[in-house]
């Protein structure tokens, strides 16, 4: 499949066969992000359906919806998708068909933020309780864990009967699987507790769960961290482990990625090289353990620096997610040539969680059509951001109660 004396540029147009037999046109896909568009009733606006479709015709092979819950119980934030009962079916089959145009797929990233849920409108639970500076949660019983397969598999239905291409399942970022993986968040002594194969033991039964309800030839994603970036919890030797587990199943590609939202925990660049991709050579390790085609995510902002993952054997396939809040039409700039590197801003000692919001409204412009008006300081971004979402908070409990 791999065309090592291809020049690094053209290797990033050659296509990418997944195990599922579903081939993505290029290499360059648009990563997962919180992108908060949906209505704090857990359904996609007519903004967020035309971001997705900018995103695909800007020549992304792949956009990955991200946060998208299994259950209205435990949000990530009240501007999250929700795939379940009361899902807007018609507004699902306008995001997956504008989402795939010009032969691009488009996947909703099936999450659960169990401690991390928003607490606004939530109460959070994880894999063993906690009650920590900035985080208090319950205890996940067996009962809990048990029903996990069976939500999952629900919401990959439904994505499946709204036209999505596919689904990943998200395991990173401190999210509920993340926490299962983390020998800080999960101190179970149960059969999902204590091993790298108990921790994992869930993830492996919902990618079970999931590719019987989506069926042999759609193609199951996962996201995985390679560290939490925080004491005592889940190491490099610990994630390759797990990457060796997610070979025996079914998953079509695997997103390495690191980090969490743990409050007051480093960003993915913290202790990292100010430039270039976060975690390469963590994702060429478990190309060394695994011949499930590999995705990094996390650091890339020039098409020097992708082409060089896809050349060097690094990974398979380039995550890009605040290069295309900056240029949506940067997969088809990089590959024809015709436009160069995003210019990145810089923050002059911004407010914790002024960055992200700053992303996040300007993602609003872009579904809007207006981003070349975007002028939004961080901190007015932050201000307008939280704003929204203690709006959204009160259509969320009022139709989800």
């Amino acid at each position: 499949m791999e065309r090592r004396s291809n020049p690094p540029n053209s290797r990033l147009d050659s296509p990418l066969r997944l195990p599922c037999g579903i081939v993505l046109k290029n290499r360059l896909v648009k990563a997962a992000m919180s992108d908060s568009l949906g209505d704090g009733r857990g359904n996609p606006t007519d903004r967020q359906i035309r971001l997705y479709e900018r995103w695909a015709g800007g020549g992304a092979a792949l956009s990955l919806i991200g946060e998208v819950q299994t259950t209205p119980s435990f949000p990530e934030k009240p501007g999250n998708l929700v795939l379940g009962p009361l899902s807007d079916r018609a507004g699902l089959q306008r995001l997956a068909e504008q989402g795939s145009v010009h032969g691009a797929q488009i996947w909703p990233q099936l999450g659960h933020a169990g401690a991390l849920a928003h607490p606004p409108i939530s109460s959070p639970k994880g894999p063993s309780p906690l009650d920590v500076a900035g985080l208090r949660c319950e205890g996940m019983t067996l009962e809990d864990i048990r029903a996990l397969p069976e939500i999952y598999a629900a919401a990959a239905s439904i994505a499946r009967q709204a036209g999505f291409g596919g689904v990943q399942i998200h395991a990173g970022h401190g999210f509920l699987f993340s926490q299962f993986l983390s020998p800080l968040f999960n101190r179970r002594t149960d059969a999902y507790g204590g091993s790298v194969e108990n921790r994992f033991r869930v993830i492996g039964e919902v990618i079970d769960a999931v590719r019987k309800a989506v069926g042999p030839g759609v193609p199951v994603g996962i996201k995985i961290n390679c560290t939490d970036k925080l004491e005592g919890g889940l190491t490099e030797e610990e994630a390759l482990e797990a990457a060796r587990l997610l070979d025996r199943t079914s998953v079509d590609l695997i997103d390495i990625s690191g980090g969490t939202y743990f409050p007051g925990a480093p960003a993915s660049s913290d202790g990292v090289s100010a430039s270039g991709p976060y975690f390469a050579g963590f994702a060429r390790r478990v190309k060394s353990v695994t011949d499930i085609p590999v995705m990094l995510t996390g650091g890339i902002k020039t098409r020097a620096e992708a082409a060089a993952v896809i050349a060097t054997g690094a990974a398979d396939a380039v995550g890009l997610a605040r290069a295309m809040v900056l240029e949506p039409g940067l997969p088809k700039s990089w590959l024809t040539g015709t436009g160069g590197d995003p210019a990145f801003p810089v923050f002059d000692a911004p407010a914790e969680g002024a960055v992200t919001a700053w992303y996040t409204m300007r993602l609003t412009a872009l579904g809007d059509e207006c981003e070349t008006a975007f002028n939004m300081t961080a901190r007015e971004a932050l201000k307008l951001y939280e704003t929204r979402d203690a709006e959204r908070c009160e259509n969320w409990r009022s139709h989800f109660s």
